[in-house]
């Protein structure tokens, strides 16, 4: 059986193989991408675009769809959807009298 120290030798002699064979995956990916940034003629702004650079088509995300008003207030105009808390001029009120048609 395996002692406790043994075991911890074994981790330290991996996490030192591991962080070589990173190391050098790393160099290999590094070369690689540079290569593909010179044949292509990229800049920082095309790998690494920022918010303000991706343009209006990239900022838009999925669009919120709006609920239609269901109740309107006669004396105002004011709408409600009937989602969240009822605005004043409905609270406690029978709400069919303000439905909409």
């Amino acid at each position: 059986m395996t002692s406790y120290k043994e075991l911890l030798q074994q981790r330290e002699a991996l996490e030192r193989q591991i962080n070589e064979v990173r190391a050098s995956e790393n160099a290999d990916a590094i070369a690689k991408v540079r290569s593909l940034v010179a044949d292509f003629d990229l800049t920082q702004e095309d790998v690494f675009p920022t918010r303000k650079t991706r343009g209006a088509k990239a900022e838009k995300t999925a669009p919120k769809n709006k609920v239609a008003a269901k109740y309107r207030n006669p004396m105002t105009g004011d709408t409600w959807t009937g989602r969240g808390k009822p605005p004043r001029w409905i609270a406690n009120q029978e709400r069919t009298q303000f439905l909409m048609a």
